[in-house]
């Protein structure tokens, strides 16, 4: 193999790459409005024909033993005639939620710390009831009710509640709800600062009979890409969940959908969430108890995925208390670490993982001392050169002696055009004499292909790209370059690199090789001027590790 088949071979998996995405894109199901939702997989109830519709636990769960005795006091005080709907806001100084006494849902979740232009109000909207993309969080309880009445849930009508002294209003809320016998008192606590939240559910026996209701948390969103998000390049956006027997797992829409899931359904860890590029909500319990793990397609394009837990037996006139806690923001992994096992693999990088994880490492250190991701993106693209430099040497030394015998194999071709075993012969006489490795300079490039990739989806993957400046023109790396100079620059250096290398004998080869700079520096028009870079600078350092090299070898052999 010689190098102009490598790079045509790199070229053509590229070109694979990009159209496998966008067919992936291209081939996701629409739900016609009023299409019936399809039957759930094995173990998970039907899905409902309303997006107000309770799920229902698949078997009776495991109800954990009481922590604490039935209350003696008497419950929280009823509250008066609720209205129809009030919504009320929680803020501080990175995160607004707004939640609606409708079901006492968070409806719209505002990440004030992260600006953006393709949202209303400039700042990411992540639950957005109201929007084209469907997003809010739901709980509730489910269960075997005295008289067939069912238990307050998210769509019964909740009160708020007084607040005890020193809790601050700002950031806390308690919404209560009474139905068949049970009174359902939801505290929403948001943190000071960050976007984490605590939700305490205490669950109060106002009936007659001991019950033991299961509870619910889940997330109800449309299939609808988020706001921004780039045709050119695909990111996942779903449910995703982890438990330490199935590890980390992403569920497609299509797969609910068609009603081919498959995850882990019960376990007695894990946490569930919703992931879309550069950010995710996810349900963290604060216990060790079997749950179970459900997707369901709802109808019109929205799906539901959450889980369900059971609570503690209730005694008439006592209460039992469950909580959690609920993360609503940017994937910053240091933040995730803490909150979960395994919450830090929503920055997704696929089965390169084991590779990212250190060069994602490695620029978070690099960013330490420089202050500026463009230059720690810079820094780091030219340690991976330096630490490649071995390989890349033979790979180049390869391509210069290729280079060197490249007008005796034109030669070679023109004396035998009909003879393909003369041809090849002769071409291995030429190889042998020089001392060539045909494979010289295919090996080594494919050894650094992965490290190369993991790199590419380090630099898509982290938030910390978002509106994150290198100099003048360039003030986010996770947006195209608004002037496309990096793209052009960029072709340039590609088109150096393409005159370096053995010049291709066919003529129609020769031209592909000379246009292919063009095309790839339209697809870089539309990509992250974080990921432009990357290439840039790995093109310059190469170009000069290959024109140093061939030059020493070019010396050495006198030509």
């Amino acid at each position: 193999m010689d190098t102009r088949r490598t790079v045509l071979a790199l070229v053509f998996a590229a070109s694979v790459f990009l159209l496998w995405e966008s067919w992936l894109r291209a081939s996701r199901p629409e739900v016609a409005a009023g299409q019936p939702a399809v039957t759930a997989a094995p173990g998970v109830s039907s899905p409902a024909k309303s997006v107000d519709a309770v799920p229902k636990a698949s078997q009776p769960l495991a109800a954990p033993v009481a922590a604490t005795p039935a209350a003696s006091g008497t419950p929280a005080p009823q509250a008066a005639q609720a209205p129809s709907s009030e919504r009320f806001t929680l803020t501080n100084k990175d995160l607004s939620l707004e939640v609606d006494t409708a079901g006492a849902r968070l409806v719209k979740a505002t990440l004030l710390d992260q600006p953006s232009d393709q949202h209303p109000g400039g700042k990411v909207l992540l639950f957005d009831a109201a929007g084209a993309t469907r997003f809010e969080a739901q709980t509730g309880l489910i269960g075997q009710t005295p008289a067939g009445k069912s238990f307050p849930n998210h769509t019964t009508t909740f009160v708020r509640q007084p607040l005890a002294d020193g809790q601050d209003a700002a950031r806390t809320l308690v919404l209560a709800s009474e139905s068949g016998g049970l009174k359902l008192i939801k505290k929403i606590e948001l943190a000071p600062q960050g976007h984490q939240l605590r939700i305490t559910h205490t669950v109060v026996n106002t009936g007659a009979d001991t019950v033991t209701p299961n509870l619910y948390l889940q997330f109800v969103r449309s299939d609808k890409a988020p706001p921004g998000e780039s045709s050119f390049y695909q990111t996942f956006t779903g449910p995703a969940l982890y438990t330490e027997q199935g590890k980390f797992q992403k569920v497609s829409w299509s797969d609910i959908e068609k009603n081919r899931t498959d995850y882990v359904r019960q376990a007695s860890d894990g946490w569930l969430g919703i992931v879309q590029h550069y950010f995710v909500s996810a349900y963290v319990l604060d216990n060790p108890q079997p749950r179970e793990f459900f997707t369901r397609p709802l109808g019109q394009g929205l799906y539901s995925a959450g889980l369900i837990q059971a609570v503690a037996s209730v005694a008439p006139g006592g209460q039992q208390t469950h909580q959690s806690t609920l993360y609503v923001g940017p994937q910053v992994q240091k933040t995730l670490e803490t909150l979960a096992p395994g919450l830090d693999l929503v920055v997704d990088y696929s089965w390169l993982t084991f590779i990212a994880k250190p060069i994602y490492w490695l620029l978070e250190q690099i960013n330490r001392f420089v202050n500026n991701w463009g230059w720690s993106i810079v820094v780091l693209t030219i340690l991976i050169k330096v630490l490649f430099y071995p390989l890349s040497a033979a790979s180049y030394k390869s391509m210069a002696k290729m280079k060197a015998v490249a007008p005796r194999i034109s030669a070679i071709r023109e004396r035998y055009p009909n003879d393909r075993a003369k041809l090849n012969q002769a071409m291995m006489e030429i190889y042998k004499t020089e001392k060539i490795n045909p494979l010289g300079g295919c090996l080594p490039v494919v050894v650094q292909i992965p490290v190369f990739l993991a790199l590419y989806w380090v630099l898509l993957g982290s938030v910390e790209m978002r509106n994150a400046p290198w100099i003048l023109w360039v003030q986010d790396l996770a947006q195209p370059d608004p002037y496309f100079i990096l793209p052009v620059v960029m072709a340039a250096t590609m088109f150096v690199q393409t005159k370096l290398n053995p010049p291709p004998p066919d003529p129609l080869q020769a031209k592909v090789m000379t246009i292919m700079p063009l095309v790839f520096s339209v697809f870089f028009f539309f990509f992250p001027a974080g990921l432009v870079l990357y290439w840039l600078v790995n093109n310059v350092v190469s170009i000069a590790q290959q024109w140093t090299i061939m030059k020493r070898v070019n010396a050495a052999s006198g030509s």
